[in-house]
C-alpha cells in the first residue's frame, strides 16, 4: 500500500489498524483516520479481505471511493486489480449506506464527477485511459 503524501507529517501521525486473524496478527499503516476508518467498513464486506480493501485504497482515494459509491458506479471499481464486476456489485451494495457526502464536500465531488464524465467521453472516442487522462 502506497500512502499518498498530502502534508509533511512528524513521526507517529500515521493511524494503524490491528487485525487478528487465526494464523496472523497484522498491522496496517495509514496516511489518515479517514483511510483507517474506510478499511475497517471494507473489511466488513463479504469477500474483502485485507489485501483486497488495500488494493482498493491503492488505486482510490477515500473521496473517489464514496463517489464511486454514492453514484454506483462499478467501472471505476472494476479497473481496481483484483476486484470483478461482482465484487463491484457487492461492494457497492454493502456500502452505499455507510457512505455519505457532507455538504462541504460537494462541490468538489461535481468537479471530480465532470472530470469523470469527460474521461468517460475521451474513452468512447477512442482514446486509452492513459491518454485520456494525460489530456
Amino acid at each position: 500500500y502506497f500512502l499518498q503524501p498530502t502534508r509533511a507529517r512528524t513521526e507517529g501521525e500515521y493511524a494503524d489498524a490491528f487485525v487478528v486473524r487465526e494464523d496472523a496478527q497484522l498491522l496496517y499503516g495509514f496516511g489518515s483516520e479517514q483511510e483507517k476508518n474506510t478499511f475497517k467498513q471494507l473489511l466488513k464486506v463479504n469477500g474483502i479481505g485485507a489485501k483486497s480493501a488495500l488494493s482498493i485504497l491503492s488505486g482510490l482515494s477515500v473521496d473517489d471511493l464514496m463517489q464511486a459509491v454514492t453514484s454506483q458506479e462499478v467501472g471505476v471499481l472494476t479497473r481496481i486489480p483484483g476486484i470483478g464486476k461482482k465484487t463491484a456489485e457487492r461492494l457497492l451494495l454493502e456500502l452505499k449506506d455507510k457512505f455519505t457526502i457532507s455538504g462541504s464536500s460537494t462541490a468538489q465531488t461535481q468537479t471530480k464527477s465532470a472530470t469523470h464524465d469527460i474521461l468517460n467521453a475521451l474513452v468512447a472516442l477512442g482514446y486509452n485511459e492513459r491518454e485520456a487522462n494525460v489530456a
